[in-house]
């Protein structure tokens, strides 16, 4: 299905419907650039426009705060996350084909998933022919990068970061912390150039903005 069709902006508008997440919107835009500057940097390498678009979209459709807008019945085997977001796509007009591969890139985007078995990301991508994976993945980790990054991690963290913490009381270097923990370590799990240098610069901005709160957090150091 060609993502410039009509038959396509059908489809992405009915999937849009339920999707209002404002990260999922980032990811979007963000995936949308990656693949376009990919395209020309490697203009023999088949990406599908449609399915980059739509894993981007329905990438955390696992998420069961959905469930109700997409119809889902608890108990039914749609509420599988392995193939949730392919009987939503073959319910709406999908290809068979279209919503396999969809699904497919949904089921691998996560950093989780990827940490418990890198070398089959990477053989999905270099071998398998899941270039549409690449970007996606570029485009999700990007947002937890960078300003809106540092965003994203103080909010989180401020709303359920006692969970995470040993003695259940969180603190906001709780947030610095998890910079080094995960969020630096992005820039080295991009799988596209252009996601690449768009990483380096946003990790740049986490490490100024730490080096900052280091600076002013230290004038409080020993006082009273």
């Amino acid at each position: 299905m060609d993502d410039t069709s009509e038959e396509f902006q059908a489809l992405f508008s009915k999937m849009s419907a339920f999707v209002t997440d404002s990260h999922v919107h980032r990811v979007g835009a963000l995936a949308n650039k990656i693949l376009e500057a990919e395209q020309a940097l490697h203009p023999t390498t088949q990406y599908n426009g449609a399915v980059v678009k739509l894993a981007a979209l329905l990438h955390d459709i696992g998420d069961r705060k959905y469930l109700s807008k997409m119809n889902v019945a608890p108990g039914s085997e749609e509420l599988d996350p392995t193939t949730m977001v392919q009987h939503a796509l073959l319910a709406r007009g999908a290809t068979p084909e279209l919503a396999s591969r969809v699904q497919t890139i949904v089921s691998h985007v996560s950093y989780t998933t990827e940490c418990k078995n890198p070398a089959l990301i990477r053989k999905m991508i270099d071998e398998d022919g899941f270039v549409e994976l690449g970007v996606v993945q570029d485009a999700d980790r990007l947002d937890a990068i960078g300003a809106v990054g540092i965003g994203r991690c103080f909010t989180f963290l401020g709303a359920v970061g006692k969970k995470y913490c040993v003695d259940g009381k969180w603190e906001m270097d709780n947030s610095i912390e998890h910079f080094g923990d995960k969020l630096v370590k992005l820039e080295g799990m991009m799988k596209t150039a252009t996601g690449r240098e768009m990483a380096r610069v946003r990790t740049e901005r986490l490490n100024i903005f730490a080096g900052w709160w280091q600076e002013e957090m230290s004038l409080a150091s020993g006082y009273p």
